[in-house]
Order: structure tokens, then C-alpha cells, then sequence
């Protein structure tokens, strides 16, 4: 048994990743950011769904800036460039990935 809230922090403008659940075609992970004012560009090879479980974010795809709050969710297609512009504080996403 794990629990999701249960994390070391990363240093300021970083964050980390757990692997929480990996199933065949599914990886569900656990990111943690912390206080990012550095831009961070994302592009992967599989889908993504991803849910805010604390904090807030700003992410661009396509040219528009996602305003990301506590149980605010985002899907995000395999090959699709997206930046995460900055996170308000300490952020706790679930990741979901469907290859």
C-alpha cells in the first residue's frame, strides 16, 4: 500500500516523479512540483491525461494557457509539445499514460 501524499519534496523550481502503477499499456504516475518559475517543455511518445490533486498550474498547448486548479483535469495526445509555465506553491499531479 502507498499513499499518493506521502513524498519527499523537491527543491524549488524542480519536481519529481513516482511511478505509482505500471499494467500493460498504462503508467500512473505521481509528479510533484515545487514552486516552478522556470519553464519546462514536455513531449512524449503516449497519451496523457493528467489531474490536479493540490495546488495550481499554467500549461500552453497549442497556443492556449491552461489555468490548472485542485481537480482540474487535461488531456494530452501522444507527440503533443506543452509547456508548463509556472506552478503556484507545491503542485501534486496524477499522471495517467496509455501507450
Amino acid at each position: 500500500m502507498e499513499n499518493i501524499y506521502d513524498f519527499n519534496l523537491p527543491d524549488l523550481d524542480d519536481e519529481n516523479f513516482k511511478t505509482m502503477l505500471k499494467h500493460k499499456n498504462v503508467s500512473v504516475k505521481r509528479i510533484v512540483s515545487n514552486t516552478l518559475k522556470t519553464p519546462q517543455t514536455f513531449r512524449q511518445d503516449v497519451d496523457e491525461w493528467v489531474v490536479v490533486l493540490q495546488g495550481c498550474a499554467k500549461l500552453e498547448m497549442d497556443g492556449i494557457i491552461h489555468k490548472l486548479k485542485k481537480g482540474d483535469s487535461l488531456f494530452i495526445e501522444a507527440n503533443k509539445e506543452h509547456t508548463l509555465l509556472k506552478t503556484k506553491q507545491v503542485v501534486i499531479w496524477l499522471a495517467i499514460y496509455i501507450s
